[in-house]
């Protein structure tokens, strides 16, 4: 596992290239981590697909997040989700951005260990600074967890180890803005 430390600036680069043996690049962490922004651009910037699994799963069942988790609880939301997953990963050359919750089920993590030619990375920043970020958003208020911080808090902590177990990459996002992360990406890609 590779930690980028945020300190170092990174210096902008075209993608000429990045290991030929990797076929997709999941993003991983908690809200407000910017993996679907940094996911867009980082697809953007290799020339792959974006997969941003949430979207998938509301397209695919005609319902948002939190319509599907009052539908069918969490078990059966974490169902929907590894059968996106599992889809997800057939995919090659694309940039797969998880939901904060997926690595909470042993299935979609055993997906991702055993998926070959699949990086993982972990974006990565203090709590404090991800729950900002979400309460900012335009679609703050249709995440249901915001409304409690301490319980917030106490969700990032737990899910925490299971996105740095599962990380190949570790990307600290504190001090980045997306652009900065998508370079700082693609230079540790270069090297795996």
């Amino acid at each position: 596992m590779v930690t980028v430390e945020s300190a170092k600036k990174p210096q902008p680069q075209t993608p000429s290239r990045i290991a030929a043996t990797t076929e997709r690049v999941v993003l991983t962490g908690y809200m407000g981590a910017g993996k679907s922004t940094v996911g867009r651009a980082l697809a953007k910037e290799l020339g792959w697909e974006f997969c941003d699994l949430d979207h998938i799963i509301e397209t695919t069942h005609g319902a948002t997040i939190a319509e599907l988790f009052t539908q069918h609880g969490e078990p059966g939301f974490r169902q929907l989700e590894t059968r996106a997953l599992a889809a997800a990963l057939g995919r090659h050359n694309a940039v797969i951005a998880l939901g904060g919750g997926a690595l909470e089920s042993l299935t979609n993590r055993l997906l991702l260990e055993q998926k070959p030619n699949t990086l993982t990375v972990f974006l990565d920043a203090p709590f404090e600074i991800l729950f900002d970020r979400c309460v900012l958003q335009p679609d703050a208020a249709i995440r249901p967890v915001l409304k409690d911080p301490d319980t917030a808090a106490a969700r990032f902590k737990a899910r925490r180890p299971q996105y740095q177990r599962a990380a190949h990459i570790i990307v600290e996002t504190e001090a980045l803005t997306p652009t900065e992360t998508v370079a700082r990406l693609i230079e540790e890609l270069r090297r795996h």
